[in-house]
């Protein structure tokens, strides 16, 4: 896919999503290379995934994979304000660390839920690595330990993230042109 057809401003360009993985996959590599106790990256679906698998390649870990599909938008551009769990991870966390690895950091209120969860299940850690953070839109108590870039306040697609679960194939991430999102209301 193009970014031209799509995008009326680019936020993050391809070069510097795959440098931010590098340095955020070092910083990992990093702070758990001595631990001792098994380490799980926990993907929040469907928007982690081009970020996480290019993240991963830069962690010189033993790392366990698993996945939870979690979502607040339900097809709009601004989240419902309620979170619902569509599937949940496998991999039992009592007593190991956990990295969840997410597209985009905003209200806080998704992560947030998903980490209170973790503690309840007694993870040993729970550490917070985000490609994208939206701090104007926090709505919660929450600093991500690994943040790739700080975005304006705006909408944004690709590399992940998407608009009606479409764009999410952009190879950069930026502001999507008027018509895009007035077509898909229509």
């Amino acid at each position: 896919m193009k970014s031209e057809n799509y995008l009326k401003e680019v936020l993050v360009t391809k070069e510097e999503i795959q440098a931010i993985c590098e340095r955020m996959g070092k910083e990992i590599t990093r702070d758990f290379k001595d631990k001792e106790e098994r380490i799980i990256v926990l993907g929040l679906l469907k928007g982690c995934q081009p970020f996480m698998s290019d993240l991963l390649k830069f962690c010189d870990l033993t790392l366990e994979i698993d996945y939870m599909d979690v979502s607040s938008y339900e097809g709009g551009t601004e989240s419902t304000g309620e979170i619902k769990i569509l599937s949940d991870m496998k991999s039992p966390v009592k007593g190991k660390h956990v990295i969840i690895v997410e597209d985009i950091v905003d209200s806080g209120r998704t992560i947030k839920k998903v980490q209170d969860l973790l503690e309840f299940r007694e993870a040993k850690s729970i550490t917070i690595a985000t490609l994208i953070d939206k701090p104007s839109g926090r709505t919660v108590e929450l600093v991500p330990e690994y943040i790739g870039t700080e975005v304006p306040p705006a909408f944004i697609i690709g590399y992940g993230l998407d608009y009606d679960e479409l764009y999410r194939n952009l190879d950069c991430i930026g502001i999507p042109k008027d018509e895009l999102i007035k077509e898909s209301n229509e």
